[in-house]
């Protein structure tokens, strides 16, 4: 195997790794923000049937608070997730360009290996050369 070769599967490894990670953390984001939903709902459910709605009040449902700060949690860790999901698509922007740099390597030199047809105005010396290389 040729070193451009190896390359080009080490790149096309790394492309595979970072697509994965980033398809990773959109899921990550998307399950956050879809429980973050579910737990709005609940808060709103808890403080309709307690109706208490401010937070200050003393009677102010156990749950609905506590539902509120995960809720809060996991906006949070959502905004974190998202900025890492930023810098993972720039990695995997970035190994793309680089596999697209080492598959233009390997087809420079796979054209250049390339042996040309013989022309009939060859000298017989050349076309002789040609032959044994190939």
């Amino acid at each position: 195997m040729k070193p451009q070769d190896t390359l080009a599967r080490l790149k096309r490894f790394q492309v595979d790794e970072r697509r994965r990670r980033v398809q990773q953390i959109e899921s990550m984001v998307a399950e956050f923000s879809r429980i973050a939903q579910e737990l709005d709902r609940e808060v709103a459910l808890e403080e309709q049937r307690a109706g208490i709605f401010d937070q200050a009040h003393f009677a102010y449902p156990t749950y609905a608070r506590a539902a509120r700060t995960r809720r809060d949690n996991l906006v949070r860790s959502a905004e974190d997730l998202r900025a890492q999901l930023d810098e993972a698509r720039r990695n995997l922007d970035e190994a793309i360009a680089e596999l697209g740099k080492a598959q233009g390597y390997d087809h420079r030199d796979r054209e250049q290996d390339k042996v040309p047809e013989p022309s009939p105005d060859m000298p017989e010396t050349f076309q002789r050369l040609r032959a044994a290389r190939a």
